[in-house]
């Protein structure tokens, strides 16, 4: 391997290009005996490279080729790091596929992406489709055990695929997002100037692999900043306190569902926990202000809340240094321009509900073989993100909810995140969600699916929002479930509520 470089030469090849591998071997190359990675044993960088130099040359010998793609359908663990690595040096593409996904799931996305194989494992063949070829991990990775480590490389520039992720299909079929090398790189650079990410860092990862943001976020910038990582392959609430006592994290990457079970956890166990820890970020579904507050309290850290989406990674973000705004994913990142549009392509002025649209070099060239939805999806040039929010005068912005989540009710717009934030905010309410049903006046009228935290009274609810907001505004029922239906990042399903009928 050839020796360390000095700084000149570090900043030549991040100018002269922003490939994966190249990023890569910053941490591979100059932190090479460095304890980098915790699994079932603690792995140095330089063992990690070995390896996936030896999975690179087991997946050229199987056929893959440079501009092919590779699904992978695994929980977390070593074998899936070894995998996207292997992929990236090969310049072929890499799928990961939701790991809670079955059968007619799976085939959609091996139709529209067409792989050369889908790689999984002893546990989940059943739910493996027979339409493309299926190699097993735990074949791979004895084969890679017999292999040369010495490096394989064939992409050669930035702007080419890296990934197809899909969308998580919270409206309709999912749509594959081609995610460049350049993204990625992009997004762990903003994100490790923007948030400090350095290799001193301790990050416990608990997030799927198989999503952008355990992907792009976690492994990418656990790679390039040399930090130390702890792999979980899940967030098991039972056992995180134990986790973070143990492993001491000093970054810590969530959603919102986890934060909620994080105040689950004994006041001193969280004291300690956050006297080591330097940074909570939040993000893949709105965190309701009440959760961040509490968490504040218990833990004596403001959590980061950011906004970001599998065809842009990450876009805005509350500061690292300065005010997060409860509510609020904060201010763009360097180099992501924000259009805040009414339907016609108007600027909206400050205080009132726009559609955001972005373009920067964080943004998807399109998705994988649908010229149609690429097309819909861009306005001069500018991504349609399809999220409403409000700017405030400062720049800061809040988001209101997806476009086609918005309510018309008799003329009025009826944001459902205003509804389920004040919800939450209700004695006996653990979790709301907010949702428009027909109605043959108004066109459609507000429903609340409640989850409920012990004894709850729908009528004080319907109370409690006539007296605090508009008429029009007040869910026409409160319909009682005992969990949200959601994806595997904790975004709401709300298209697999159950429908609400006017004689329920």
């Amino acid at each position: 391997m050839p020796a360390a470089r000095d700084s000149g030469q570090v900043a030549a090849i991040l100018i002269a290009s922003v490939t994966l591998p190249q990023l890569f071997e910053l941490s591979f190359t100059l932190r090479r005996d460095q304890p980098a990675l915790e699994w079932d044993r603690t792995y140095t960088f330089g063992e990690l490279d070995r390896r996936a130099a030896r999975m690179a040359r087991v997946l050229r010998r199987r056929g893959l080729r440079s501009g092919e793609r590779l699904a992978v359908y695994l929980a977390n663990r070593i074998e899936f790091i070894d995998l996207f690595l292997a992929a990236t040096r090969l310049g072929a593409l890499f799928v990961p596929v939701n790991i809670l996904y079955r059968d007619r799931e799976i085939r959609h996305i091996l139709a529209d992406s067409d792989p050369v194989a889908l790689v999984t494992s002893d546990a989940q063949t059943d739910h493996a489709p027979a339409e493309v070829p299926l190699w097993r991990v735990e074949d791979l990775a004895q084969e890679a055990e017999t292999q040369l480590d010495t490096p394989l490389g064939e992409v050669t520039s930035g702007d080419a695929p890296a990934a197809i992720v899909y969308t998580s299909g919270t409206t309709g079929v999912s749509k594959g997002a081609i995610l460049t090398h350049h993204q990625f790189a992009v997004n762990a650079i903003h994100l490790l100037t923007c948030w400090q990410i350095h290799a001193g860092d301790r990050l416990l990862l608990t997030l799927p692999l198989f999503h952008v943001h355990g992907l792009g976020n976690g492994l990418v910038c656990w790679l390039l900043s040399g930090c130390r990582m702890r792999l979980q392959e899940r967030f098991l609430h039972q056992q995180i306190a134990e986790q973070m006592l143990a492993f001491q994290p000093t970054l810590f990457f969530g959603v919102p569902a986890m934060y909620v079970r994080l105040l689950e956890v004994e006041e001193d166990a969280a004291r300690r926990i956050g006297g080591a820890m330097r940074l909570f970020v939040s993000g893949s579904a709105p965190l309701p202000a009440a959760v961040l507050e509490d968490f504040r309290r218990l833990y004596g850290h403001t959590i980061l809340e950011r906004y970001g989406m599998s065809e842009t990674l990450m876009n805005i973000s509350n500061p690292y240094v300065g005010e997060r705004r409860p509510g609020s994913v904060g201010l763009p990142l360097p180099g992501v321009s924000v259009r805040h549009l009414d339907p016609e392509g108007n600027p909206v002025p400050d205080g009132e509900t726009g559609e955001l649209h972005l373009r920067g070099s964080n943004v998807f060239p399109g998705y994988w073989r649908r010229p149609d939805a690429t097309a819909a999806a861009f306005r001069d040039g500018w991504f349609r993100t399809g999220d409403l929010a409000v700017r405030a005068p400062d720049g800061y912005y809040t988001l209101q909810g997806r476009r086609s989540d918005l309510i018309i009710s008799g003329g009025f717009n009826i944001y459902p995140r205003e509804l389920e934030e004040f919800l939450a905010e209700q004695p006996g309410v653990a979790e709301a969600a907010v949702t428009g049903a027909p109605d043959p006046v108004r066109g459609e009228v507000p429903v609340a699916y409640i989850v409920p935290r012990g004894a709850w009274n729908p009528a004080a609810l319907e109370a409690a929002c006539r007296e605090h907001l508009a008429s029009f505004k007040t869910p026409r029922a409160f319909v009682r479930v005992d969990r949200l239906p959601r994806t595997a990042l904790g975004k709401i399903q709300k298209h697999l509520l159950p429908p609400w009928k006017r004689d329920s």
